[in-house]
Formats: structure tokens, C-alpha cells, sequence
């Protein structure tokens, strides 16, 4: 009997090996397998709740070990170990595990250390439930094993990335022809992306990064596996977690044209100051070669302010009538936006949208300038423009069968994204304007300023506001606070599944949901 139960607790802590080595993996990925990062990370997450019962358990566990009987202290085992694995298993995740290559042989390499420290126990000890005890307390420091796995195999995937960098940079040099676009920005670039591509779409075969590709193995994997010999454009995606990563993409594809959306203060927390944003953000731009056509939003002091020199320029703006393009005349309706576009004073062409919002235009313009650039008729273009839907998780707008008008701006909030989503808000036809949000994050050390900003916008454009968690949202409750706004037309929730709930028993037909922001896992733990 006592063997039986021994190697059930086994089982058991090898599933709940598993559960919580993946959990750290997970994490690891999210933060780019940058031990940096992680670290990061770690140092304001090393005491959460899952944490927390892993002690208790082992406590409680250590302590009936030594004090029960065999076949009681390996029917506890079973069931409060199985308990964590069970846990872990049913946490859900917004953006889940990938099982990569690298990420798997990650994962193999931390499993493999942590049975190798809990095995030399076992040998020393015997099979005694004791020994399976050190593998539990073994496996709470499983962030100290993911992190020195993630060291031991940095050489073997080094050599990894660059077999298969230099296998796209040698696709991509048998391509002479193909017209390669990049786009960079610290808001608006996924939507460029794909406005880009349905505009070209009407003259050219186009490819572009799939999703949220826009790391240099992104790019790598898209070349390597989507490129064809019938391509005749493609649009990369480069985004930046730090210096240098836009030129490591753009040293691979070398782009002709390239489209810089804003450069603003997101991501203050990794990059310090908006100048070094700057300088990430038009790493692009330096790339482009002599006579390449650099397509630059006039709206953001730090992208005006830097002189381009020896490229064709193009600055274009949502409302300053001083740049090369421009939009004048927006008007909105229910069937979305209209809009007319001018070059320095002449009237170029009108465009009608089912998008809403002045940066959706504003997207929609960048996409146009590269479009009239590549020999794309202004006839097309209406086509493709009037063709347009939303992004996913960006303004996405839809009415529910229930009458509610749903708004879905959960990607990525942003200070200047999370103002014109409040505009939309307030101007769009319905009952009550209801925000659900957590506010922004990644912002450094002007966090709580934008976030205070924002409650004071939230004051002027909403009946009602949900808050999602109590100390993130305190800076967004000061800025209510400063518009008077009134406390019960206010609801903190402690997660996004409790502010859904408190929605379901509130709304009725006629009301308008903004949803603003969605954190990422790292921050929803």
C-alpha cells in the first residue's frame, strides 16, 4: 500500500512539475527570454498567491511528514500538491504558452535541473515520501532553474538564430524586386500594417508580418515559411523592447520605404526617455537608402523635430494644414467616418471608412502616402479604404443583439490612443457611456500622471467608469476625484471577470461599453 501511494505522489508532483515549470516558461517568454527582464519582472512578482499556498502546502505538508502516519502524509501529499497542479492548470491566459523550438528546449533543460538536484536528494535519502517533499520545495525555486537554464543554452541558441537568419537574409537576397516596406511606431503600427496591405492589396501581391511579428525572429520565420517567388511587396512590422532591435531587422531586409507612426511615451519603463524612444524609432528611418521614401507622422514632437536628410521625406498629419498631407472635413456617422485628403493646399482625393477615431484616418493616410508613391489609383485606394475593418482589439466597434454598443480598444492603451477613444466615446450615438479599464502601465515613471490624466477625461466623457483593480486604478480615482465625479457612478473591481459580472446586472439597451486597455499576463497575477 505505502508503495502504491509513493508512486501516485510522484505522479502527482511530476504533474504539478510540469504545471508549474510551463507557468515559469510562460512568463520567461513573455518577457522575451531576456533574463534582464525576467528579473524585472520577478522583482515586483516573486510574492504572488500561487507563491504564497506553495509555502503553506509545504509547511503543512513538511509538518505532517513528520508527525502523521506514511499512508495519511502521502494521502495529504496527493491531494494538496494536486491541489497547486489543478491551480495552475485552469489559470487562464490572455496571450497563452507558445511550445516553440527554443521554448521547448528550454523547458526540457529547467525539467532536466530540477530532477537532477531533487534526484541526488532521492539517491542520498531512498524512496521516502521526505525525498518527493525536497522535490516540492525544489520546484519553488523554479524561477532560479528557468533563469540558469536560459543561461547554459544562450550559446546553442545563438548559433540557432543565426543559421536561420542568415538562411532568410539569403532569400531575401535572391529577391532584388521585391519592394520591402517597414513600419515602426510606438502606437499605430499593427494598424498600419494592415491597412497598408488591403490598399497595396488592389495592385500588388503582398505579404505581410502575420499578427504581432515584429521581433527579428518574427521576421525570420515570415520570410523563411510565407515568402514566394509571386510576392511582390512585403510589409515588416519591427517593433522595439530596446536599442538596436529595429536595426537588427532592418540590417536583414533592408527596407526601401519606411512608415513611423508616433514616437511617444510608452514603454518609458524599458527606454527611460521619450529622446531614446526617438532614436529606437528611427532606426528605420536611418536605414532607409539614399532616395528612399521616409513617411513620417507630423503629429508628435519627437518625430517633427528630428531632421531627415538625404531621403524623400513625406510628413503628414490628422489636422496641421503646414505638412506635405493632410485630412480635412472628417465627419462621422453611423455608418463610420468621411474624410478628404490634401498635398500642401491642393485636394487630393475623398475617403469614407467604417473606422472610427482621427488615428484610425491618421493610419489610413500613412498607408495612402506609400500607396500613391507605388503607382496605386486614387479610385483603388477609396475601394480598399471603404473596405477597411477594424483591427482586432482596437476600436473595434459592434452592436450587440441586447442593444449594447460595445467598443474594443483592449489592445495596447496608450495616452494619445486612450484621449481619441474617449472622443469616440463621447460622440458616438447611445444612452450611458461606460468605460472598463485598468488604466495604462509601462509608462515609467510618468505613469501616474497619464493615468491621472486619463480619470480626468474619463470625468468628462462617461456616466459610469469600472476600474479594474483597486491600486493600479488609484491614480486614474485621483484624476475622477479632481472633476468631481461622483462616487457612485464609480465601481473598482478586483479582476476583469468581476467588472464583467457587475456589467451584466447594469447594462440595458441603448448603453455604450468602452473596453480601454487589457493588461498582459505579467500584470493580471
Amino acid at each position: 500500500m505505502d508503495n502504491i501511494l509513493f508512486f501516485i505522489a510522484l505522479a502527482v508532483l511530476l504533474v504539478y512539475a510540469f504545471a508549474k515549470l510551463r507557468f515559469e516558461l510562460h512568463m520567461m517568454q513573455l518577457n522575451s527570454y531576456r533574463n534582464d527582464r525576467y528579473f524585472k519582472w520577478l522583482k515586483t512578482n516573486l510574492i504572488l498567491s500561487t507563491r504564497v499556498l506553495e509555502v503553506i502546502v509545504l509547511v503543512i505538508t513538511g509538518i505532517i511528514i513528520l508527525l502523521a502516519s506514511p499512508v495519511v502524509s502521502s494521502v495529504l501529499f496527493i491531494l494538496l500538491f494536486g491541489l497547486l497542479a489543478w491551480l495552475l492548470f485552469i489559470k487562464k491566459q490572455k496571450k497563452p504558452v507558445v511550445f516553440t523550438k527554443r521554448a521547448q528546449r528550454l523547458f526540457g533543460l529547467t525539467f532536466g535541473l530540477s530532477v537532477i538536484v531533487a534526484l541526488v536528494y532521492f539517491f542520498v535519502t531512498g524512496k521516502t515520501l521526505c525525498s518527493l517533499w525536497v522535490g516540492g520545495f525544489v520546484l519553488l525555486l523554479s524561477f532560479v532553474f528557468i533563469a540558469i537554464a536560459n543561461v547554459l543554452i544562450a550559446p546553442i541558441e545563438k548559433s540557432i538564430n543565426n543559421w536561420y537568419y542568415n538562411d532568410a537574409k539569403k532569400i531575401l537576397a535572391d529577391r532584388p524586386d521585391l519592394i520591402i516596406i517597414g513600419i515602426t511606431g510606438s502606437y499605430g503600427k499593427t494598424s498600419t500594417k494592415h491597412f497598408l496591405y488591403r490598399i497595396l492589396s488592389e495592385k500588388y501581391n503582398v505579404l505581410m508580418t502575420p499578427g504581432s511579428y515584429n521581433t527579428t525572429m518574427g521576421v525570420i520565420k515570415t520570410v523563411r515559411e510565407e515568402l514566394q517567388a509571386t510576392h511582390q511587396v512585403f510589409i515588416v512590422e519591427m517593433g522595439a523592447k530596446q536599442p538596436n532591435d529595429i536595426k537588427e531587422i532592418c540590417d536583414l531586409v533592408h527596407p526601401q520605404i519606411g512608415i513611423l507612426t508616433a514616437v511617444g511615451e510608452q514603454h518609458l519603463e524599458s527606454f527611460k526617455t521619450i529622446q531614446n524612444v526617438q532614436k529606437t524609432k528611427f532606426e528605420l528611418i536611418d536605414a532607409l537608402p539614399s532616395g528612399g521614401l521616409a513617411v513620417l507622422n507630423a503629429d508628435y514632437e519627437f518625430i517633427a523635430n528630428r531632421p531627415v536628410a538625404d531621403r524623400e521625406t513625406a510628413l503628414y498629419s490628422s489636422d496641421n494644414e503646414k505638412v506635405d498631407f493632410y485630412i480635412k472635413d472628417i465627419s462621422y456617422s453611423a455608418r463610420g467616418s468621411a474624410f478628404s485628403v490634401y498635398q500642401k493646399g491642393k485636394h487630393l482625393a475623398d475617403f469614407e471608412t467604417k473606422l472610427l477615431g482621427s488615428y484610425n484616418l491618421s493610419n489610413i493616410l500613412a498607408g495612402y502616402i506609400v500607396a500613391r508613391h507605388l503607382g496605386v489609383p486614387d479610385s483603388s485606394v477609396a475601394f480598399a479604404v471603404k473596405k477597411l475593418e477594424p483591427v482586432q482589439h482596437r476600436l473595434e466597434v459592434k452592436v450587440h443583439p441586447n442593444g449594447v454598443t460595445v467598443i474594443d480598444d483592449a489592445f495596447n492603451s496608450n495616452p494619445v490612443g486612450s484621449g481619441m477613444a474617449l472622443a469616440v466615446l463621447k460622440a458616438i450615438e447611445g444612452q450611458r457611456k461606460i468605460i472598463i479599464t485598468p488604466g495604462m502601465i509601462e509608462l515609467g515613471e510618468k505613469q501616474e500622471y497619464y493615468n491621472t490624466l486619463l480619470g480626468e477625461q474619463i470625468a468628462e466623457s462617461c456616466d459610469y467608469a469600472i476600474l479594474v483593480g483597486k491600486n493600479i486604478t488609484l491614480p486614474i480615482m485621483k484624476g475622477l476625484k479632481n472633476k468631481n465625479y461622483p462616487d457612485n457612478k464609480i465601481y473598482v473591481a478586483q479582476n476583469f471577470k468581476d467588472a464583467v459580472n457587475h456589467l451584466g446586472g447594469m447594462t440595458r439597451a441603448g448603453d455604450v461599453l468602452l473596453y480601454e486597455n487589457d493588461l498582459p499576463d505579467t500584470y493580471e497575477l
